[in-house]
């Protein structure tokens, strides 16, 4: 399927390898940048989220996201793992889960950009989920740039493929899309509780922000791994 990213915050914030491995299953080796995990929340919008072939379908092909994620490697290929990802269209979180069996909730979610202001809130609704909250505004403060191999933000963003666990079967969606165009960004928190739903507590520390204006991605079907 295709789907376009916009305005996108990479939030991240550095955490024990020995408090997080318990929180990931563990058929998953958890990945680490100089012997440091990191969980990372990233709120943005998609638009031209279809199946290949397809045309958009109004009303189902373009709403808010929000995830809650760490970085795992399986058989030496580094990927994306999620704790959560909350949606603001029921039809695509049902669809989510059902297809790509990945942690999708629902939520009533806001985004609003004024110049290069976003303003973004979301608040789960999701039966019987663990309540999770984000009020926040960011915005980029910096010219483009692209990461370089070796750097901690290509190690967080240069990643090609996801992975999940379905009854202790692993699976790998692979992804693409061209190098992520960088920007520094600021943030301001009104209300963040979405990693204490999965009990992580972020340390009292200020994230590494990066920010991406727009990325075309392709998104191909999962593929069960021995």
């Amino acid at each position: 399927m295709t789907q376009i990213w916009h305005e996108l915050l990479f939030a991240h914030w550095p955490i024990s390898p020995e408090l997080l491995r318990p929180l990931i299953p563990p058929v998953l080796a958890l990945d680490t940048y100089e012997q440091q995990a990191w969980v990372g929340i990233v709120p943005f919008r998609m638009s031209y989220v279809r199946p290949r072939g397809v045309p958009p379908v109004p009303g189902l092909s373009a709403f808010p996201e929000l995830n809650v994620r760490t970085y795992v490697t399986v058989n030496g290929i580094p990927g994306v793992y999620f704790f959560s990802l909350d949606a603001g269209n029921s039809i695509a979180v049902a669809l989510a889960r059902t297809l790509f069996h990945l942690p999708y909730f629902k939520a009533t979610m806001k985004c609003h950009r004024a110049g290069d202001v976003i303003r973004y809130y979301s608040h789960r609704t999701h039966h019987n989920a663990p309540p999770a909250d984000f009020i926040a505004v960011y915005g980029p403060i910096g010219s483009v740039t692209y990461s370089r191999p070796g750097t901690l933000v290509h190690w967080f963003t240069e990643r090609y493929c996801l992975y999940t666990v379905v009854k202790k079967h692993v699976y790998r969606g692979d992804i693409h899309h061209l190098p992520w165009p960088i920007q520094a960004a600021e943030l301001e928190i009104t209300r963040d509780t979405m990693a204490r739903s999965h009990n992580i507590q972020l340390p009292n520390t200020s994230p590494l922000l990066h920010y991406a204006n727009r990325q075309e991605v392709l998104i191909w079907p999962l593929q069960a791994l021995s």
